[in-house]
């Protein structure tokens, strides 16, 4: 079991908007599949991997994630001595904003570990990863630093595109919308803590506020960095269109086995304790995810319902995601929707998207 490393979850990401979604929450912080936040994901990884020095680094709108988070207790991070961190941006004390020193929280927080190792990870990945073989594989190479990849391009403009040569990052592009290669990040990394801080030392001396693994790959002319194949299932949130198929995915045997049912390896998250969902006489439910609370009155399939949802009568909803507590009246027609929490549909409104292009419905709105 992995005890000689740290992590640090990076909560938000620059390129990736999710529209109304992440307008009020950081993108780690979105729920999904029905009970989760993304950020549940790489934190179970971590803890599952014997990680129990874990950062998580916040930019902006970080409240909802940390209610979520809490004091870590739901992945047994409550602990005297090391446990979760919140990394808030940094504020001067002079000019009471967020300025240079944005790096100063990341910097003290790297600085009181006493790991050899920090595995830094992306906040918008959904996958059950063996940290500990990757560590483990890092140490032996006596590479600066590791990067994980996969043959993923479906969105060429969020992919970090890596050329290789001898299995070492040869150059990067971020973003380009013709690669010439299939090989991609997937947003881990791995480096000595010793080489982080110095590494972060010298960008707040330069004046450098922002900190991301782009920014640690394009240092690939200095540092050796290798790439090692992640050849197994990772879901990359990184637009609206991956945020809803991800979801979807959800409904395939196969893809829930991968993700819950690994030996040892669960998936936490926060415990909301509610009464077993309701279906009426007469409902339909076909090939859906149905959490706790919810009250199934009309017809539901393929569709992800988070807790407390309400589905009236004769309402029909298909190939739908909908957020905690939203509410969809009587007759109302919904197929390719995102609903955001406490949305309330009105009776006998229809809202029709695609599934490259959901309709996505704010938090609190009414349509």
């Amino acid at each position: 079991m992995l005890t000689n490393a740290m992590g640090i979850i990076l909560a938000d990401h620059h390129r990736v908007d999710l529209a109304e979604i992440t307008a009020a929450r950081a993108l780690a912080a979105v729920p999904f599949a029905g009970r989760f936040r993304i950020v549940d994901f790489m934190l179970s990884n971590m803890v599952n991997s014997g990680i129990k020095n874990v950062g998580v680094l916040a930019l902006t709108r970080y409240k909802s994630l940390m209610d979520h988070l809490g004091t870590g207790a739901f992945w047994d991070l409550d602990r005297m001595q090391q446990g979760l961190t919140i990394i808030p941006p940094f504020v001067a004390s002079s000019s009471g904003r967020p300025g240079e020193e944005d790096l100063t929280g990341l910097f003290e927080f790297l600085s009181a570990g006493r790991e050899d190792y920090v595995v830094i990870s992306n906040g918008n990945l959904i996958l059950n990863i063996k940290l500990e073989e990757i560590v483990e594989a890092h140490a032996d190479s006596k590479a600066d630093m590791t990067i994980l990849y996969n043959h993923d391009i479906s969105n060429p403009r969020n992919n970090v595109s890596l050329f290789l040569d001898d299995g070492d990052v040869a150059d990067v592009l971020v973003g380009t919308p013709d690669p010439k290669t299939d090989v991609s990040s997937i947003g881990i990394m791995v480096i000595s803590r010793k080489l982080l801080v110095e590494l972060v030392s010298e960008a707040m001396a330069r004046g450098e506020t922002g900190f991301s693994i782009e920014t640690m790959l394009k240092k690939y002319p200095t540092y050796r960095i290798r790439a090692q194949e992640y050849p197994d299932l990772c879901l990359d949130i990184d637009s609206l269109a991956s945020f809803f198929s991800a979801n979807l995915r959800m409904l395939e045997p196969e893809v829930r086995a991968h993700l819950f049912n690994q030996e040892d390896r669960p998936i936490y998250t926060k415990i909301k304790n509610e009464a077993p969902a309701f279906y009426e006489k007469g409902s339909f439910v076909s090939n859906s995810l149905v959490s706790d609370g919810c009250s199934v009155y009309g017809s539901v399939s393929n569709c992800i319902l988070f807790r407390g949802v309400h589905v009236g009568r004769h309402a029909n909803l298909h190939d739908c995601v909908i957020f905690q507590d939203s509410y969809i009246a009587e007759g109302a027609d919904l197929s390719c929707v995102i609903l955001d929490k406490r949305t309330t549909v009105s009776a006998g409104v229809k809202l029709q998207g695609a599934t490259a292009y959901p309709v996505v419905i704010r938090k609190n709105a009414r349509v």
